[in-house]
């Protein structure tokens, strides 16, 4: 009786683990696997039990999973030594606005209180460029490509530095979310092509071949060229198989890589009781040097925006980084 209680407590984390390593996130185990962080903590109690249980078998068990979980977790919370960027520094921030209903007014107020240099938005809506506009956001970051659309697919990139080679991406599946990119000149550092990223929501199980299709889409990395920034409601955590592919491009996530990577950024919503995770993210160039990451509150919006404190490289350094990493 003791065994087989001991056994019931020990396979939910042992079979989590499983699966999170085998990077089997399909159907409903999409949405179940974003929770990673919270079975890892929970992980630790099976082995005390096994343990004070005096059962050997079971601890085992539950002691590798244990690890194995905590082993993808923690390090999101140590953060990482950045690479030896020397260029200017530029604060980004991305925000979801809830289809237009985050408050405008705090939106704007963020951007002039962090001295924001670029500004990516998702489910932006005419509405809402009017609302930013009328708050003087034009005159803060007067450079823009933008994409409003009633609803949520709309998508705006705004900057205080010159855009050029802009564009809008178009997802066809799903809720048809849009992205908007543009490359964007900073003073005393290479041209940084900046997107904000919206794949599609694996909210049931018919949206998550959508969801899938939608992140392999992404741009990847160009470590051997042009520095990328992808910004934005990936609607996916670093427990997601396909982020953790586009990642592998050579991209770094900058909360990750700040020990910031455990703050939620959504959730709870709509009065559910769902704890936090982490959904929006800011990926940068390897070459990049993420400083600092704050995740803020929004009002009307069931997203906390992420603003990301980055160290450009100098041209210098990113050819000499290109001439390193050359065959």
């Amino acid at each position: 009786m003791v065994d087989g209680l001991c056994w019931l407590a020990v396979t939910p984390a042992a079979a989590w683990a499983g699966l999170r390593l085998a990077g089997l996130d399909r159907g409903p185990l999409v949405q179940a696997l974003a929770f990673t962080p919270y079975v890892a903590a929970w992980s630790l109690a099976p082995v005390v039990l096994a343990l004070a249980l005096r059962r050997r078998w079971p601890a085992l068990v539950a002691a590798v999973a244990a690890v194995a979980l905590l082993g993808v977790v923690a390090p999101r919370a140590l953060g990482s030594a950045p690479p030896p960027a020397g260029g200017p520094t530029v604060r980004l921030l991305t925000a979801n606005l809830l289809a237009g209903a985050a408050d405008p007014a705090a939106l704007v107020d963020l951007v002039r209180r962090h001295r924001v240099d670029v500004l990516v938005v998702q489910e932006f809506t005419p509405g809402a460029q009017a609302d930013l506009d009328r708050l003087g956001l034009d005159r803060q970051l007067p450079h823009r490509q933008l994409n409003p659309l009633v609803g949520t697919p709309g998508s705006g990139l705004y900057a205080r530095f010159p855009i050029s080679d802009a564009g809008v991406r178009s997802h066809r599946g799903g809720w048809g979310f849009t992205q908007a990119y543009g490359t964007i000149s900073v003073p005393g550092a290479p041209p940084v092509r900046v997107e904000s990223a919206h794949p599609a929501a694996p909210y049931a199980v018919d949206q998550v071949g959508f969801w899938r299709a939608d992140l392999a889409a992404q741009p990847p990395a160009t470590p051997d060229g042009t520095l990328r920034i992808l910004a934005g409601d990936f609607n996916a955590t670093l427990d997601h198989a396909p982020l953790r592919a586009l990642l592998g491009t050579g991209y770094v996530d900058a909360a990750d890589a700040t020990g910031q990577g455990l703050v939620g950024t959504w959730g709870p919503y709509d009065a559910d009781l769902i704890p936090p995770v982490t959904i929006d993210h800011v990926l940068v160039d390897r070459r990049i040097a993420a400083q600092a990451v704050e995740v803020r509150p929004l009002a009307g919006s069931d997203h906390r925006p992420v603003l990301a404190t980055l160290r450009l490289p100098t041209p210098d350094q990113a050819g000499q980084t290109l001439a390193r990493e050359r065959p």
